[in-house]
């Protein structure tokens, strides 16, 4: 027969029980209130661009500029749309954003606009991963969660693109800028990516780029100490530039693996990332110029 008094043990473990139950949901609605509160933001954006929009045409003599312009909506033109039946948080930092995913403990994707000015900087190279303090602390991945478990400590923003300001430098450590990322990939392709997008930023006077991780089927690897972080399959990214008359997009899918991969063999179209990740890239340029350019891709015209 039961006992009719429940033990301590048994009254610390409900306890313990309902503690992690009540920091769920209260981190379910903080993530609810933010996706609201962005989804609020832009709704005013939206807005004031079709009010800016009517006073335009009042008053444009002029067509074929109208046609590249990109659209004035206030948000960062490296911003991709809200994400639909996926977690995010968007998360503001020196000279990138970040949506993170609760559910993965990665980004969903990250976003930069990378200038030639900056490009310049000569700031050393941090190393010192830390916890996001920006996130709820039961998803500030550590960097002790990595150690041991096979793969890099895989930059999005890359810490060389952030060496003109130490602020800039330091939030590019924050742990909700790494991806697990095999040493093969994050040392080979995607660090050549990486320099060609410094490149470009240099020849176009400023990109924008966009890169996170992709996740195929329903099961994945994880890794992880205190936390589970999904492994992904594979990253994108995304680049444009807005040089007049020089207008031009481009995308990249690398698979997570230790084989060698070429820029030519990964680069593909804005069309086609937006396919494979269900995200909406460069939503802030005119609609036009957005369909043609992410539409095409040609590489030679990069390079």
């Amino acid at each position: 027969m039961a006992p009719l008094v429940e033990t301590t043990d048994d009254v610390l473990d409900k306890a313990a029980h309902y503690a992690d139950n009540t920091a769920d949901f209260v981190d379910d609605l903080s993530d609810r209130v933010g996706e609201a509160t962005e989804q609020l933001a832009q709704q005013v954006e939206t807005i004031k661009d079709k009010v800016a929009s009517v006073k335009d045409k009042a008053t444009s003599t002029s067509t074929s500029s109208a046609q590249t312009a990109p659209v004035s909506t206030g948000r960062k033109l490296e911003l991709p749309g809200r994400m639909k039946r996926t977690p995010e948080r968007i998360v503001e930092h020196t000279g990138f954003t970040l949506s993170f995913n609760r559910e993965h403990n990665n980004p969903n994707w990250v976003a930069w606009e990378l200038t030639a000015q900056e490009v310049s900087g000569s700031l050393q190279r941090n190393d010192d991963f830390d916890p996001d303090p920006s996130l709820p602390e039961n998803h500030q991945v550590t960097h002790a969660d990595y150690t041991k478990s096979g793969y890099d400590r895989g930059h999005m923003v890359p810490a060389a693109d952030m060496k003109w300001s130490r602020e800039a430098m330091n939030d590019c450590f924050y742990m909700s800028n790494i991806c697990p990322q095999t040493h093969t990939l994050n040392a080979g392709g995607w660090e050549t990516l990486e320099s060609a997008c410094r490149r470009w930023a240099k020849q176009e006077g400023a990109v924008y780029i966009v890169c996170g991780p992709v996740y195929k089927g329903a099961k994945h690897k994880t890794i992880g100490k205190d936390l589970k972080i999904t492994v992904p399959e594979g990253f994108f990214k995304v680049v444009l530039s807005m040089r007049e008359g020089k207008e031009k997009a481009i995308g990249f899918y690398y698979a997570n693996s230790n084989a060698k991969q070429t820029m030519e063999q990964t680069a593909t179209t804005v069309d086609e990332i937006e396919a494979l990740t269900g995200m909406d890239f460069f939503v802030n340029i005119n609609d036009k110029l957005e369909e043609r350019i992410e539409s095409t891709c040609s590489l030679k015209q990069w390079k």
